[in-house]
């Protein structure tokens, strides 16, 4: 069986590699049914609030047992102990990359670095991504949650301290990828929601979005792809629709 969090695809991987699909459903049977479909496609499956909550730990460990890559999107956010206990259940159940707010500041990050660090093997870390602003909210909504400047200002400012504290890369809509990879570096690992495909109108609960070749072109690693796949008659042509846009983009 491959071990989930072994050789992570990276900038040099096959494009459709770098597509993370988003198993945004309320069933454990639902998720698996859209797996078997997608099999040997995406780089990486989301597993997130919704779905954890349904079904539990139980589903990340069937699809590490499918030998399938996990993405755990819970965004931890608590205090230091606690978060870095979680984490340490995360990896347990070899998901390779998850989630915590960047707001959680520089000791509840560093403590999930820490205690990853020090309870995987080595080369068996799952990689540590801070959230910086959710993709819904507009420039308009970050101030009224007491965040003064832009909306770039903010979530660099965000990335910056999850670097410095120990994060492998960040949580960011794609209308920031430009900012964030000047910012940051080109190790910094960079994962875009709020992707649509080219044409289409964007989801209404979005409200900093692009297309996967425009999230691509501006240095992203992976795209987190959810209903445009999930929702389609045919979960793999939609998916590979998808890949040949993004391949386009590399290209």
């Amino acid at each position: 069986m491959r071990r989930a969090s072994e050789s992570l695809p990276n900038l040099v991987g096959a494009s459709r590699n770098r597509i993370i699909v988003a198993l945004d459903v309320s069933r454990r049977s639902q998720a698996l049914t859209l797996v078997e479909r997608l099999h040997g496609r995406p780089g990486l499956f989301k597993v997130g609030s919704q779905l954890f909550t349904a079904a539990g730990p139980g589903i990340v460990r069937a699809l590490v047992e499918l030998g399938e890559r996990v993405f755990l999107d819970l965004k931890f956010h608590d205090i230091p102990h606690i978060v870095a206990e979680a984490c340490v259940r995360a990896a347990d159940l070899g998901v390779s990359l998850l989630t915590v707010h960047s707001s959680g500041g520089p000791a509840m990050l560093g403590a999930a670095r820490q205690a990853l660090e020090k309870h995987s093997p080595p080369g068996r870390r799952p990689r540590l991504l801070g959230v910086t602003l959710l993709t819904s909210l507009s420039g308009r909504e970050v101030k009224q949650i007491g965040f003064p400047g832009s909306v770039e200002r903010n979530v660099v400012r965000l990335a910056r301290m999850a670097l410095r504290s120990g994060c492998d890369g960040v949580i960011a809509a794609p209308t920031d990828v430009a900012a964030l990879r000047r910012a940051c570096g080109t190790g910094f690992l960079i994962v875009t929601p709020g992707i649509r495909r080219a044409g289409r109108r964007p989801a209404a609960d979005q409200a900093r979005v692009a297309t996967t070749a425009d999230s691509i072109r501006a240095g992203a690693n992976y795209v987190v792809v959810g209903r445009a796949i999930v929702e389609a008659h045919s979960p793999a042509r939609a998916f590979d629709a998808l890949a040949e846009e993004l391949s386009a983009a590399v290209d």
